[in-house]
């Protein structure tokens, strides 16, 4: 699906006016317009060639290195401690919920003799029910994924389902009901096998879907009103879909819980000298001289687009984590089992850097 918004054309035309002279198309044209997927597509020459499925094979490939994510993901999932989601009312779990006055006929057990000591009534300590949740699963998996600036990093779309698999595994060990979500709803997963491989086949099965039907963004429509979802996405989209998709769903009202995996390529523009960008997702190239003089206003540019992520995230009351695939995972799922639990870091709500 093309993006327009969010591309490097788009971050190169906003460059201070002098940057902007040496920015040109092979044919002297300035730069162009259109759509892009990803910041960057192919790079060439004169630097190392960022490594790309193509899209005949993409699907075949991605299936192939399944079965060692999935292991993977589960070993991280069992690393993590466990965790319940309360209901906010009594219950048979183990929180603490409140104390009611004993009625009459009440069994002794169940009296807290200590508080009712305190008082002249007879006290009864409740706990806070607890009951599987369904978390929705949104994995991104448009062309734009399908990158990696080296061939010692992971594609960011390999990361986004490790981070996706990692976090179902975790949430079915504890008790809850995982579904993977497509375009046109919860998705119909092969029989056989674990819940984790039958999650794993199904987003095999989507990313063996047509490129145009692999969208960045969920549709809100699909899901049921106060569900919980998780988007793993660069969320390399237009800023207006990002806020329309993320209103639509406090609309409804739907908690999300999202994760940008971005390449660090993508944040620090690590190229020198004359460089052709080619685009994922049919976009123009672009031709860059002495593409290292732009580093600097680049950079400055994706902490405003991180800041205004982060910003409309929390204006509509859902979280963003923030993943470089250099980096472990650990760490973007360990803030996630912290949001799925319910609970706030001392950072409060906006954007973690993992």
């Amino acid at each position: 699906m093309a993006r327009p918004a969010f591309s490097l054309p788009a971050f190169l035309r906003r460059l201070r006016p002098q940057a902007q002279a040496a920015l040109q198309t092979p044919d002297g044209s300035g730069l162009p317009g259109g759509s892009s997927g990803g910041l960057f597509g192919r790079v060439r020459p004169g630097m190392p060639q960022p490594v790309s499925s193509s899209a005949s094979n993409a699907a075949s490939a991605l299936a192939a290195r399944l079965p060692g994510v999935v292991l993977q993901a589960d070993h991280i999932a069992a690393t993590l401690s466990a965790g319940q989601h309360g209901q906010r009312r009594s219950g048979s779990g183990e929180t603490f919920w409140q104390y009611r006055q004993a009625l009459p006929g009440e069994p002794a057990n169940h009296i807290d003799w200590r508080q009712s000591a305190r008082s002249t009534h007879a006290y009864v300590r409740e706990t806070e029910a607890e009951s599987a949740q369904t978390v929705f699963i949104w994995c991104d998996l448009s062309l734009s994924m399908a990158w990696r600036s080296s061939a010692s990093l992971p594609e960011k779309q390999d990361s986004a389902i490790l981070i996706a698999l990692a976090t179902a595994a975790l949430l079915l060990r504890n008790g809850e009901r995982v579904q993977l979500l497509t375009p046109s709803g919860p998705a119909v997963l092969p029989p056989g096998g674990s819940g984790l491989e039958r999650l794993a086949l199904g987003l095999a099965q989507l990313a063996a879907s047509p490129a145009s039907a692999r969208h960045a963004l969920p549709p809100s429509s699909v899901l049921p009103r106060y569900a919980h979802l998780l988007i793993v996405s660069d969320f390399l989209c237009a800023e207006e879909a990002f806020q329309t998709c993320l209103h639509h769903l406090a609309g409804r009202p739907v908690r999300s819980h999202l994760v940008q995996v971005t390449d660090p390529a993508e944040r620090t523009l690590p190229y020198q000298g004359r460089v052709r960008f080619e685009g994922l997702e049919g976009e123009a190239d672009i031709d860059l001289p002495n593409v290292q003089t732009l580093q600097q206003d680049y950079r400055r540019l994706i902490e405003a687009r991180t800041a205004q992520l982060t910003a409309l995230a929390t204006r509509y009351g859902h979280d963003l984590v923030l993943h470089s695939t250099d980096q472990s995972p650990m760490h973007a799922l360990l803030a996630l089992h912290t949001l799925l639990s319910g609970h706030r870091g001392p950072s409060g709500k906006g954007g973690r850097q993992s």
